[in-house]
C-alpha cells in the first residue's frame, strides 16, 4: 500500500479519518537514559506522515492538535504514536513537520543520486547508508577513496543538480520484467502490492519507499565532507545536502569568526596558531609537573624537620595528581605518621591518598571513602582512590585523629 505522504511527497497538509485509537506505551531516548511515555496508537485511513523505513527516519507532525513523536509501519499500516486520544471515525487534518520531512527527503534523493554516481563512475557499490541527525554516511564497498575521486564525485553530483534532472515514482507490479532491471536490496518480508521505483532520468532507477524531491535541482547542492576507513574493508562516505551544507555553512562562520577573536590571528594562521598553543601547554605542565614534585618533596622535608611534629600529616591542594600525593607519602615515615592528602575542588570531586601503619589504615580506609562518597583500594599500608565530593574532608581529619590517638594509647 502507497501511502499520501508516498504519493505526494510535498504535501504539508491532509485530511483524513481515525481508524483507530488503542493505549500504548513508546520508549523514547532523553539524553542518555530510555524513558518510556504513555499515549496512543493511531491508525489513520491514509496519512501525510511518513512512517520510518528504507533508512528514512519518520516525519513529525500534528493530527489535529496532537503531536505525532512516532511513526511505524505494521504491515500494510502506518501507526501514529500520540499522548493523548483522538476519537474513533473523527474527521483531521493532519500537519506534517515540514522542515524535518524536506531535509530528510534532500539527505534520501542525495544519497540515491551519491550512490548512483559512485557506482557508474568508479563500480563501488553501497552496501549501507544512515541519514544522521547532522550529517549522512554511505558504506561503499572499497577498502578506500581516493581524493581525486571524492572530487570528481562531488563535481559529477552537483552537474546534475544543476542540470535539473527530474525524479520521479513509478510503480510497477512485482511480475514486472522491469523489475528485474532496478536496483535493490530487497522487500520486506510483509510487503504487499505494487513496487515502488524512483527514477533519476537517465541516472538511477531504485526500489525505494522513502520521500524524494522532484527535481534534483531541489537539493541545491551536495558537500562531500570526506571519507574514513570503515568495517570489513569498506570506506563510509560523510556527506550533507541540501539545507544541511548552508546551515554548516553558517556554523563553520561562526566558528572561524570565534577563533579569529580568541586567536587573534586570521583564519589561515588558525592551524599554526592552535599548534604553537598546544606546544606551549605541553611545555607549560610538564615545567608544572616538575614544580609539584619538588613542592612535594619540600612539604614532607619540612614537616619532618619540626621537632613538634605530631603522628598525624594532613595537607589539601586544589592543583595536583596521585603522584604528587605518593612522593609526600614516601618522604614520610607512615609507619609512625598517618598521612591523608587530598587534590581537587574544596567541596567537589577529587583524589584522596590515606597511608599510615598498615593495621589502622585498613580499619579506617573503607570508612574514609564513605565519607567522601569515593571509590578506591587500598594494601601495604595505603588507601587512595577517587572522592566523589571533598565537602567532608574535615570529619575525615577529624576521625583520622580521634582513631589515631585511640589506636596509640592502645599500643602503650
Amino acid at each position: 500500500m502507497a501511502f499520501q505522504c508516498q504519493r505526494d511527497c510535498y504535501m504539508k497538509q491532509f485530511v483524513t479519518s481515525v481508524v483507530s485509537c488503542c493505549p500504548a506505551e513508546l520508549k523514547q531516548e532523553v539524553g542518555t537514559k530510555k524513558e518510556t511515555v504513555k499515549g496512543f496508537n493511531v491508525k489513520l485511513q491514509d496519512t501525510i506522515l511518513f512512517p520510518e523505513g528504507g533508512g528514512q527516519p519518520d516525519d513529525h507532525g500534528l493530527i489535529g492538535d496532537v503531536p505525532v513523536l512516532r511513526v511505524t509501519r505494521q504491515g500494510p499500516d502506518a501507526v501514529h504514536f500520540v499522548t493523548s486520544p483522538v476519537e474513533v471515525g473523527q474527521e483531521v487534518q493532519v500537519k506534517v513537520d515540514w522542515e524535518r520531512r524536506f531535509d530528510h527527503m534532500q539527505q534520501h534523493s542525495g544519497q540515491h543520486l551519491i550512490t548512483a554516481l559512485a557506482d557508474s563512475m568508479f563500480g563501488y557499490k553501497t552496501t549501507s547508508w544512515d541519514l544522521g541527525r547532522q550529517r549522512s554516511t554511505i558504506e561503499l564497498d572499497t577498502p578506500c577513496l581516493k581524493p581525486a575521486q571524492l572530487q570528481a564525485l562531488e563535481e559529477a553530483i552537483n552537474e546534475k543538480i544543476r542540470a535539473q534532472v527530474p525524479v520521479t515514482v513509478q510503480l510497477l507490479s512485482i511480475d514486472d520484467p522491469a523489475v528485474e532491471k532496478v536496483r535493490s536490496r530487497g522487500l520486506p518480508d510483509d510487503h504487499a502490492g505494487p513496487i515502488r521505483i524512483i527514477d533519476i532520468e537517465g541516472v538511477d532507477a531504485n526500489m525505494c519507499c522513502g520521500t524524494h524531491v522532484s527535481n534534483l535541482s531541489h537539493l541545491q547542492a551536495i558537500k562531500l565532507l570526506g571519507s574514513e576507513k570503515g568495517k570489513k574493508n569498506k570506506t563510509n562516505l560523510i556527506f550533507l545536502a541540501g539545507n544541511r551544507v548552508l546551515k554548516y555553512a553558517e556554523r563553520s562562520y561562526s566558528t572561524e569568526r570565534s577563533l579569529v577573536s580568541l586567536l587573534k590571528t586570521g583564519p589561515d594562521e588558525h592551524v599554526e596558531a592552535v599548534d604553537k598553543l598546544q606546544k606551549s601547554v605541553k611545555l607549560l605542565q610538564k615545567t608544572n609537573l616538575t614544580l609539584l614534585r619538588d613542592m612535594a618533596v619540600l612539604i614532607a622535608q619540612n614537616f619532618n624537620n619540626n621537632p613538634e611534629r605530631g603522628n598525624f600529616f594532613t595537607l589539601h591542594k586544589k592543583e595536583g595528581d596521585n603522584e604528587f600525593m605518593n612522593i609526600i607519602a614516601n618522604e614520610l615515615n607512615t609507619e609512625e605518621t598517618v598521612v591523608f592528602l587530598t587534590v581537587g575542588e574544596d567541596k567537589g570531586p577529587g583524589l584522596f591518598l590515606l597511608a599510615g601503619p598498615s593495621g589502622p589504615v585498613t580499619e579506617m580506609g573503607p570508612r574514609v571513602l564513605e565519607m567522601l562518597q569515593g571509590k578506591g583500594a587500598g594494601k601495604n599500608g595505603r588507601f587512595q582512590g577517587k572522592a566523589n565530593s571533598l565537602a567532608r574532608r574535615a570529619e575525615v581529619e577529624a576521625f583520622l585523629q580521634q582513631h589515631g590517638k585511640h589506636h596509640t594509647s592502645e599500643e602503650e
